[in-house]
């Protein structure tokens, strides 16, 4: 993000500057990002669609995530967990989503991954989210790219077999689901900014 204030989106209401726009960002901002989300396979879509966005915009994989939706199967660990040779064939030529070998390979690895723990993967990721929040960020350069818990969570994942699952992936995956909130001073958002409950 780059190293600005909050700036008006076309409604007029003050956002973030990587959620100001185009309308893409401004209802994602406002719908989904920083808030509390669980759920399996919610959670591995994200973790699936934050590994995709290494090296892309976040833009181009939110406005695919449809087709990433129809491609795996919703997002079922066990069913994506299940793809073999003719599903990824299918991936790779499927020009609706992100072609990437690798980052195919991983999501079907992670599935199986996520097969593969006790307590589930919503307890293990929030297992990393901080006890308490820190002060809220004036600008986007006070946004952290890692956190201790960040670095945390994407050795504990690679230990248990995760792929593409970095630390600032994984402090980008705790930002998107609510772990930790890093709206900016001055945003709508913002509880002192908030013109409606987050809910």
């Amino acid at each position: 993000m780059p190293d600005q204030q909050v700036l008006p989106g076309a409604d007029g209401l003050r956002r973030c500057p990587w959620g100001a726009r185009p309308a893409d960002y401004a209802e994602y901002h406002d719908r989904e990002w920083g808030r509390p989300l669980h759920g399996e396979s919610a959670l591995f879509e994200r973790i699936t669609l934050e590994a995709f966005q290494s090296g892309l915009s976040w833009l181009t994989i939110l406005r695919k995530r449809p087709a990433f939706r129809d491609a795996f199967a919703g997002f079922d660990p066990v069913r994506v967990a299940a793809f073999g040779e003719p599903e990824r064939a299918e991936l790779l030529a499927d020009a609706r989503i992100v072609r990437n070998r690798a980052k195919i390979d991983a999501a079907i690895g992670n599935a199986r991954a996520v097969l593969e723990l006790a307590g589930g993967l919503d307890e293990l990721l929030w297992s990393f989210a901080p006890d308490a929040p820190r002060a809220r960020p004036r600008s986007a350069d006070e946004v952290p790219a890692t956190t201790p818990e960040s670095t945390a969570m994407a050795r504990e994942l690679k230990r248990r077999g995760f792929a593409f699952v970095g630390p600032t992936t994984c402090y980008a995956l705790m930002q998107a689901v609510g772990m930790v909130d890093d709206h900016l001073r001055g945003c709508w958002l913002a509880p002192e900014g908030r013109g409606a409950p987050r809910g």
